[in-house]
């Protein structure tokens, strides 16, 4: 993309809030199969199994009706769709291209990653979130994910987010499904960023975080922020807001980001901020709520999404659905660990072991820096 920019607010959406796999993963599917002119699918995770196949199926069958679909899947987070699905994808019509496909050659270049999570179906109706395509976020013990069901004017910018992503990197258009403003709905804003050219996103979030004056209220299961950040979130706590971070528990699919997130917990904590570690199953939702404003996407709000991802996020500001995600955000805290900060020093040597060797290494990761002119393709 030559120029970031960012996108304006829109008015006269609607918004549904959907809580993990068996939710999301029926009502996208069912969206693709109702779809009558184009799909977009922008997926950083994506393996072979029994939700891709559903996908598949619902993709290829649209193609079979006229529908044109394409789909552009991060090279790295898709090293597990087989070659067969591949195969059947493109066999199949559905116009496929893989973001920056990992190589030996390219060295700093393949820490460069598509990290967004896009379904975009006729301009009628997107899902946005954190979700995958892969079995982790169906059936038992799926991972736990939230992600947002989108219809009004604010999928005319998705769509041109799309479009300038696809045409960066496939060599070839895709259209900008027209949109009709409405007057009657909830206000929306796509928020983005691209570590090289941009990072709007970061700096919507600790804006918010600054100006709250009620809640600021994180969902994050990779917390390695930025020095700004946490201080955005210690300075609300000090001036009386009600700060908490749900991160992730034992169950993790990075404990050593985990390791590292947890050093910061101490001087959080001792600032009056509340965390929590969810403990039933993997943690994979990212959401924020600052008073009636909320951010559900790609985004981890770590510095090396920031640094190296595209990521996108919806926000809304309506204080309905603020509270139905503050709701949710509660109900996972219920089913969480509140750690203690008198308790907090007493933890284990190993777990300070663990944070100080992980904190070493995200710090030397920290001073990487991206090659001039990097393009990710």
């Amino acid at each position: 993309m030559s120029a970031f920019r960012a996108y304006p607010w829109r008015y006269g959406n609607r918004f549904r809030l959907l809580s993990d796999g068996d939710e999301f993963i029926e009502r996208m599917a069912r969206a693709i199969d109702a779809a009558v002119h184009h799909v977009s699918l922008e997926m950083y995770l994506v393996e072979s199994g029994a939700v891709a196949e559903r996908f598949m199926a619902a993709l290829t069958r649209a193609v079979a009706r006229g529908v044109r679909v394409a789909a552009l899947f991060d090279g790295f987070g898709s090293l597990g769709l087989r070659n067969k699905d591949r195969r059947r994808l493109a066999g199949g019509g559905v116009e496929l291209r893989f973001y920056n496909p990992p190589g030996w050659r390219k060295l700093w270049g393949n820490f460069m990653r598509d990290h967004r999570k896009l379904l975009l179906v006729d301009g009628r109706v997107a899902f946005v979130g954190g979700m995958g395509i892969t079995d982790d976020f169906a059936g038992h013990g799926a991972w736990r994910e939230t992600v947002v069901e989108i219809e009004g004017p604010v999928l005319a910018d998705w769509s041109d987010l799309f479009r300038r992503t696809w045409v960066r990197h496939a060599g070839h258009d895709f259209p900008v499904e027209p949109v009709s403003e409405s007057g009657e709905g909830v206000a929306g804003r796509l928020a983005w960023s691209d570590g090289w050219h941009g990072a709007e996103l970061a700096a919507s979030v600790v804006a918010r975080i600054e100006t709250a004056r009620n809640r600021a209220w994180i969902t994050s299961p990779y917390f390695v922020t930025s020095r700004r950040f946490r201080k955005a979130l210690r300075r609300a706590a000090r001036r009386g807001v009600d700060v908490r971070l749900l991160g992730s528990g034992p169950l993790t699919d990075h404990a050593a980001v985990r390791h590292a997130a947890r050093r910061f917990f101490g001087k959080l904590l001792s600032n009056g901020i509340r965390i929590f570690e969810y403990q039933p199953r993997v943690l994979h939702a990212k959401t924020v709520i600052c008073d009636d404003w909320v951010s559900i996407g790609s985004s981890n709000l770590d510095r090396w999404g920031f640094k190296w991802n595209l990521e996108a996020n919806q926000e809304i500001e309506h204080r309905p659905f603020a509270n139905r995600a503050a709701a949710m955000f509660e109900e996972d805290c219920r089913e969480a660990l509140e750690l203690d900060r008198r308790g907090w020093p007493r933890r284990s040597r190993m777990d300070r072991l663990l944070e100080r060797l992980s904190g070493r290494l995200d710090d030397h990761v920290e001073r990487w820096r991206r090659p001039p002119g990097g393009t990710g393709k």
